[in-house]
């Protein structure tokens, strides 16, 4: 849809973005998404056929070793031994049939995990919203997006209000991600990164919160999903055991051959009756053949894969088996693989970096009191025991915004009444005036504090901690409203670090990786400093890092 010299959709210019679809904000004609559907096609990612299933049992017929054994059941019969001929073929098909039926399993229970974007999109058609199927979104579509959909398709954000994306699909970011409109500056590798894409959504992510209006610049096969999902559909080349059994099986077939050959020349050289020499020629084929050996290997295969299965992997394809026993190298994701894809708070600390009840108790009642989809961080900060809000009512609410970057609701226990900011850390840092010193005291937030508290920001950033300032301030007990006015003289009571724990049976699985000799390469669209965390946390050794950046500047050989 676009020129392979073009920069991504996300760095064009929205006017000439727009005159290259030949759409704008106000969507498509019902006629005019008819003819683009039959251009560019429905929005579906497999654009190849599936070959019937009877083609796909006779591939594996295409195999030295079976088709010899089949030439020797053939032979079998025609000397007259018939029941030798059925055997030998019974063992082929049982073989062939179950490998067939083993693998077919397996992909029947890809396709269920395969089926995760979702069936309906509401779109802009003839001026009006009209739910459509996902799969008849085309390019120049615009799309409304609200918390909860799967966006269908890779779009450029024309509008957006508290609009957060999960694109971990994508990116293994556990993190949501904030998109708003708008152009981004072109420069550098890293403005074609995904990552970097801002102002743009793409197929298969998840909105989180918020809502938006896109419009549809690339739909199908022509996707970042589709085009990962084209490169996962070509042939995969032979495993190591399959090529491993046809070399064995053309070893098999060029030994009976030469002794066969042998035989009938040496019997001819010795003036034997010719077919009595043929005969035992042939005998002596069968003989050589080993007809159990493909039923003991899939048998054996099969036996491998069900073992798996009992341990929740799926083995697609059975022979993939023998080159997982023997790899010496594992390239892994980090998030939701290394780590638990669930974002914890971890530490709650006051200006003095210790671990403060108070701050926890700030973070607490913020989240606990405000409205709309919560947040990971609200959930992690809820989900943390020992904090009670009972006893304290909400009053009023300041909500979250993109521009504040920070949310306040104001609360009353019937004694005080308090508004409690949480947000950004520097832009809390930046509306605060005191300091809590202790629980109960604080103190004027001069210079050489801010710097402090600063420079606890960015240790924990390197640390690989996600970051919320707290702040709170009392206001008179009358006071019926809170509005962003109130957000000022804030006495800023500290921070509240989360972080993507490792799995508890991550650093015991890379440790026996590393006894069986197996190299672990960590690939992960998530930083360098919270991977290096995570490898610290598991005790796994950096020897280099990587970056997206790097790879995009090197040649094949030299990667």
């Amino acid at each position: 849809m676009t020129q392979q010299n073009e920069p991504p959709f996300w760095l064009q210019h929205l006017g000439e973005l727009e005159a290259g679809l030949g759409a704008d904000a106000r969507g498509l004609t019902q006629k005019e998404a008819g003819l683009r559907l039959a251009e560019y096609g429905h929005n579906v990612m497999r654009t190849h056929r599936e070959r019937a299933l009877l083609a796909q049992f006779l591939l594996r017929i295409n195999n030295p070793l079976i088709l010899l054994l089949l030439a020797a059941a053939f032979i079998s019969a025609l000397t007259g031994e018939v029941t030798g001929s059925f055997i030998i073929g019974g063992i082929v098909l049982m073989s062939v049939t179950l490998d067939f039926i083993q693998e077919r399993h397996a992909e029947r229970t890809v396709e269920k995990l395969r089926k995760s974007v979702a069936v309906h999109a509401s779109v802009l058609r003839d001026g009006r919203v009209r739910e459509i199927s996902v799969e008849d979104v085309v390019p120049g579509d615009v799309v409304q997006l609200a918390a909860g959909d799967i966006v269908p398709a890779d779009a450029r954000v024309l509008e957006a209000r508290d609009f957060f994306v999960n694109q971990a699909l994508l990116t293994g970011e556990a993190f949501p991600v904030e998109k708003h409109a708008g152009e981004l500056d072109g420069t550098g590798a890293e403005g074609e990164e995904i990552g970097a894409a801002t102002n743009a959504v793409f197929m298969g992510t998840s909105v989180i919160s918020g809502s938006a209006r896109v419009l549809v610049c690339r739909t199908g096969a022509a996707t970042t999903l589709g085009e990962i999902s084209q490169s996962l559909a070509h042939k995969a080349p032979l495993t190591a055991f399959e090529i491993g059994t046809r070399q064995f099986g053309f070893l098999i077939l060029r030994m009976t051959f030469l002794l066969v050959l042998f035989v009938l020349l040496a019997n001819a050289f010795m003036h034997r009756p010719m077919l009595e020499s043929l005969l035992f020629a042939l005998a002596l084929a069968v003989g050589l053949t080993p007809e159990l050996l493909p039923m003991v290997v899939t048998v054996t295969l099969a036996r491998g894969a069900m073992r798996m299965a009992r341990r929740h992997v799926i083995m697609k394809q059975m022979t993939a088996i023998q080159n997982l026993g023997g790899m010496d190298v594992l390239c892994t994701d980090k998030t939701g693989t290394l780590t638990e894809a669930r974002i914890t708070l971890k530490r709650h600390l006051d200006v003095h970096e210790r671990d403060s009840a108070e701050v926890l108790r700030l973070a607490y009642l913020n989240s606990y009191f405000e409205t709309g989809l919560r947040s990971p961080l609200d959930e992690a900060i809820l989900a943390h025991e020992g904090v009670d809000a009972a006893g304290w009512q909400k009053i009023d609410e300041v909500p979250f915004d993109f521009e504040r970057r920070r949310v306040s609701v104001l609360v009353d226990n019937g004694r005080t009444r308090m508004l409690v900011v949480k947000g950004a850390p520097e832009d809390v840092l930046r509306l605060s005036r005191h300091y809590a010193d202790t629980p109960s005291t604080h103190k004027p937030l001069d210079a050489e504090m801010r710097a402090r508290i600063q420079q606890l920001y960015d240790s924990l950033g390197r640390e690989g901690f996600r970051v919320l300032g707290i702040a709170c301030r009392e206001v008179a007990r009358d006071h019926p409203h809170a509005v962003v006015g109130d957000e000022s003289e804030l006495i800023f009571a500290g921070c509240a670090a989360f972080f993507d724990p490792p799995k508890q049976s991550a650093a015991a699985a890379l440790a026996a990786l590393a006894r069986d000799g197996v190299s672990v390469k960590i690939i992960t669209g998530d930083n360098e400093l919270v991977t290096r965390h995570v490898c610290k946390e598991l005790g796994l050794e950096i020897s280099g890092v990587l970056s997206g950046e790097q790879i995009q500047h090197l040649d094949d050989q030299a990667l």
